[in-house]
């Protein structure tokens, strides 16, 4: 429902004017994320300063039959903070605040629109970690990271975003206000309803301030980039260097990735050589002989025929040289507006998972290009498929939900997930229930009626209609 003269009235009441947007150019800025698959088409933009003003803005949309739609650093992959049919938008981009950090409990407390770097490098200066980090950490806002429960490339070592959530602040969609286990270690009264919240992509309500939990430093973190010889390489390769050293990371990515990334992001190759797939390792360099334990894995992997090429890290510059690989690949292919799979199996069943959807993506992608990366550590894998120049969106968009089909339906068969970090949105809720059993999504519906008695929270997300 379109914003009406009398909703509008009652927001500028309670708000400032510069709070409140409509001209055109702030409605397509705010009303859509990564995706590009929709046209954004919302009401208004609001940038409330507080909870209660976030509070305020909600009862205010029961009062006048408003949708709500969340919106954080729009760095989403899945649709899940775009405004399509006259929504109004609620940017939490003005609680940016990062509070001191509280060193006995090793814990921070933020506002949702922080910025995930602001997070970090806060962290940093007492020597300490917030280690959910992925490309994005530069744009995306930790609201938006909670809400979508957020992974990235330090998984394998530090779980996703739950793992370092200790308190919620939220209001719900029927404009109640609740501190949700308040930093506390532990709480064992009941039902933990801030888990409810992560993951939710804002159908509940609204995450406003959050308590995170912090971390030691790692030790001397050092990258390790193989040129590997084919798929089945990238788990032998993980195999051995999972026994040798203390993994902080096991990224994975093809040759094409890498071509577009040296091409038009100016990164510079790891090495000379060519190879199908490459393998970015970041592991603790924590004694004198860690470097050769990891050197002689290495050795053997190359007089075995798995490693091609490989290159170390010998400064903390030429690691993030390296890095850059691999995380400046999202960003690079996004001019080419990739339909993104972003799957998951357990560990033990990557080489099922690669070979299924390897045998998949040749049959039905012959001729288009496509990009593999991933988390290949924790199980993760990211498929970019990129969309040819003369084939309009929305053709593109439906070819490849077609073969999503036949992709998610093997995930299935291994149990794996449909969406393993990026959310749910509205590109997967269709396939929602390749992962879910019905009686899960049922659940799923009862609790969002509970905490969005009236149904306005970011409408079309999750649960398909």
């Amino acid at each position: 429902m379109s914003l009406s003269a009398n909703a509008l009235e009652a927001l500028s009441a309670a708000l400032t004017p510069e709070q409140i947007r409509t001209d055109s150019e702030s409605l397509s800025a705010y009303g859509q994320d990564w995706t590009r698959f929709t046209k954004p088409a919302p009401s208004a933009i609001v940038f409330p300063r507080s909870t209660e003003e976030v509070a305020t803005i909600v009862k205010l949309a029961r009062e006048y039959q408003l949708c709500l739609v969340p919106s954080g650093g729009r760095t989403g992959l899945s649709g899940g903070a775009v405004a399509t049919n006259g929504e109004l938008v609620v940017s939490l981009e003005k609680l940016n605040f990062v509070n001191e950090i509280n060193p006995t409990d090793r814990t921070i407390h933020v506002g949702a629109g922080a910025i995930t770097q602001q997070i970090q490098e806060t962290a940093e200066t007492s020597d300490l970690l917030y280690p959910v980090d992925f490309a994005s950490s530069g744009s995306s806002q930790i609201g938006g990271n909670i809400a979508t429960n957020a992974g990235g490339i330090n998984v394998i070592r530090y779980g996703m975003t739950r793992d370092w959530v200790a308190g919620l602040t939220v209001v719900t969609g029927a404009g109640d206000v609740i501190n949700l286990n308040k930093g506390l270690m532990k709480n064992n009264t009941g039902l933990d309803l801030r888990h409810l919240f992560i993951g939710s992509e804002g159908i509940l309500g609204f995450i406003t301030e959050a308590t995170l939990k912090l971390t030691a430093q790692p030790i001397n973190p050092t990258v390790v980039v193989l040129g590997l010889r084919d798929m089945a390489s990238i788990m032998q390769a993980f195999s051995a260097m999972q026994k040798t050293a203390p993994l902080l990371a096991y990224e994975f990515f093809s040759e094409l990735a890498v071509d577009k990334v040296v091409t038009h992001a100016g990164v510079s190759r790891p090495f000379d050589t060519r190879t199908p797939f490459y393998a970015l390792i970041e592991f603790e360099n924590t004694d004198a002989n860690s470097e050769a334990r990891v050197f002689s894995a290495v050795e053997d992997l190359m007089e075995r025929g798995i490693v091609i090429d490989a290159v170390m890290s010998q400064s903390v510059a030429q690691a993030r040289a390296l890095w850059r690989l691999r995380e400046d690949i999202s960003e690079t292919i996004s001019q080419w507006t990739p339909y993104k799979n972003d799957i998951s199996v357990t560990v033990a069943k990557v080489p099922a998972l690669l070979e299924a959807v390897n045998q998949e993506v040749h049959r039905s992608y012959p001729d288009w290009e496509v990009v593999w990366y991933g988390h290949i550590g924790d199980g993760n894998l990211h498929l970019n498929i990129l969309k040819p120049d003369t084939l309009p969106i929305d053709d593109f968009k439906a070819q490849c939900g077609e073969v999503s089909e036949s992709i998610f339906d093997a995930i299935a068969q291994l149990d794996g997930s449909v969406s393993a970090e990026h959310g749910v949105g509205t590109l997967k809720a269709p396939y929602l229930h390749f992962t879910r059993s019905s009686t899960e999504i049922d659940s799923m519906r009862a609790i969002k009626a509970v905490f969005d008695p009236d149904g306005i929270m970011n409408p079309g997300k999750v649960l398909a209609t």
